[in-house]
């Protein structure tokens, strides 16, 4: 009780300092996300910028719950009046900060059109605020409004409090020498030299110097699973018996009798992937289930025919909370449209081994013919292929509302594959 009278806790001293260091932190993290074109490294950084503001919340909780069970030092005895006043109105608008700027930017998030989940620091699920993702169209937008505005003037009022906060510490250091300071660095004495007050100073550069210096690690897409295919006769949307392995030898047709189209069972190691452009940078995913009828020959193109259908919501890009985006409305609108299938029954031979496939796209509900190149190499049994195309996202309507623009993410999406079958 005696110490707590000339300095505080060391509980509090404790969630002091980390409370001031993510706040400077948070700051260059906003200046930062709102400089320059938005891409993965922003999108990135805001990930962490919302980590970081539940953890003040929490933190500035924590903090005032300690503050009403112990108790504060005494202010100096000869300190006048109006700066104790001071004093104690910029602590309140500091809690109002800590805990005002993180409950705004929840709003912000919860109101979203685009439900993206909160993983703090990409690990723990957090929630939206309740009801508010739940909310018409029109209230929502009232809400992110609300939550938007709010926010802004706190952290224009958390410059103002930041300022008066280092100017007294160092008028009650420098000018006035007394103990203050060492209310929060206890054993430092007033004056220049104190080697407390340096480290202070040292440690505000280092923080400062961490929020322009730190790069988030974009995620590359992950590896390719094994893919989920089907046979000519299988149903497209069921699995292929054909997954535990090639299929028995006595199944394989002659290797010279392609007169005939022949089915092929897609092998495992296959890959379906995109690239889409955000803000110059390239997004690389994949589709995790995809399933295949494939009935060809090169030798009876008249006669050959494929289907592919896609699970648009196993879409992977490498980052959790950027996957969970793409199935809703905005984007993929699996709820809707869980599958988009592919179907050609026309193919044309353009030289040695190279082929174009004829068809139809349904994507989102949204049926367009679509051409796709690709190369073919038939050694025996096997066969590998490999084929690009490029699509228009926005004429499937792949990008709703704020991100139906391509000024951020690019009208164009290339879509590859590279596949080994074998014939049944």
């Amino acid at each position: 009780m005696a110490a707590s009278r000339t300095r505080y806790t060391t509980g509090a001293i404790v969630i002091h300092w980390l409370i001031a260091a993510a706040i400077i932190f948070q700051i260059i993290l906003g200046w930062r996300m709102g400089d320059g074109p938005k891409g993965p490294t922003t999108y990135a950084l805001f990930q962490l910028h919302k980590s970081i503001g539940i953890t003040i919340l929490l933190l500035s909780l924590l903090r005032l719950a300690w503050r009403l069970v112990n108790p504060v030092p005494l202010a100096p005895a000869d300190q006048p009046r109006w700066e104790r006043v001071a004093a104690k109105l910029v602590h309140v608008g500091f809690y109002v900060v800590m805990i005002g700027l993180p409950l705004t930017g929840w709003v912000v998030v919860s109101a979203s059109r685009v439900n993206i989940p909160t993983l703090l620091y990409g690990t723990i699920p957090w929630p939206h605020l309740p009801l508010l993702p739940e909310l018409a169209a029109g209230p929502k937008h009232l809400w992110r409004e609300i939550g938007e505005t709010g926010h802004e003037l706190l952290v224009k009022l958390t410059y103002v409090l930041l300022a008066l906060h280092l100017g007294a510490a160092a008028k009650h250091q420098l000018l006035d020498r007394d103990a203050v300071f060492g209310h929060m660095a206890p054993g430092a004495r007033p004056g220049w030299k104190e080697p407390r007050a340096w480290l202070a100073v040292a440690g505000l550069a280092a923080v400062i110097a961490a929020g322009y210096l730190y790069m988030p690690a974009v995620k590359a897409a992950p590896a390719a699973p094994p893919v989920e295919a089907a046979p000519a006769e299988t149903p497209a949307a069921g699995p292929s018996p054909a997954l535990a392995g090639p299929p028995p030898a006595e199944a394989a047709a002659p290797a010279s009798d392609l007169k005939d189209p022949v089915a092929w069972t897609i092998q495992q190691g296959s890959d379906l992937t995109f690239t889409a452009t955000w803000s110059g940078s390239a997004i690389e995913g994949r589709f995790k289930t995809w399933t295949a009828d494939i009935l060809f020959s090169p030798e009876a193109l008249d006669r050959s025919k494929l289907t592919v259908n896609v699970d648009m919501g196993s879409a992977a890009t490498g980052d959790d909370q950027r996957d969970q985006s793409l199935p809703s409305g905005d984007f993929f609108d699996t709820a809707e449209h869980p599958k988009a299938i592919f179907t050609a029954s026309k193919f044309r031979k353009t030289g040695e081994g190279k082929f174009v496939a004829d068809g139809t796209l349904d994507l989102r509900g949204v049926k367009k013919p679509l051409s796709l190149p690709f190369s073919l190499k038939i050694d025996g049994d096997t066969a590998t292929a490999r084929g690009v195309t490029t699509l228009d996202r926005t004429t499937f309507g792949v990008g709703q509302g704020e991100w139906a623009s391509t000024d951020e993410i690019a009208a164009k999406v290339k879509v590859s594959f590279a596949l080994t079958a074998k014939r049944k």
